[in-house]
């Protein structure tokens, strides 16, 4: 499936406990590039931040000042690859989840350790 069409129930994932305030900007790539999309968040509370397609038609509704957070994903990516560097978490060997959740909490102890 394509992630425009996934968008919307990851974000309804949210547990209730988590209080999430109104407008709150959702950082993503140009394949969420949607219109329906956008007015599906808007409606939700979220507020999508993404680069407009190169051969999008319509008249761009993106606002240049908020894209600038755009800039601030790669710490995310950065991380994931990070995580990708550990064979057991990039290739998931275990099939229980606990466990898996270990290695990649193992990982992310070795990582926070490099860094000091």
């Amino acid at each position: 499936m394509h992630e425009v069409t996934l968008a919307p129930a990851a974000l309804a994932d949210i547990p209730a406990t988590v209080a999430v305030p109104w407008g709150v900007p959702v950082l993503a790539d140009r394949a969420y590039d949607s219109d329906p999309l956008r007015e599906r968040l808007d409606l939700d509370g979220f507020r999508l931040l993404a680069r407009h397609r190169t051969n999008r038609t319509k008249p761009p509704v993106n606002d240049g000042r908020r894209l600038r957070r755009l800039g601030r994903r790669w710490v995310v990516e950065r991380s994931f690859a990070w995580l990708k560097s550990f064979r057991r978490v990039a290739t998931r060997y275990e099939r229980l989840c606990h466990l898996h959740d270990g290695f990649v909490s193992l990982a992310c102890a070795f990582i926070a350790l490099a860094r000091l």
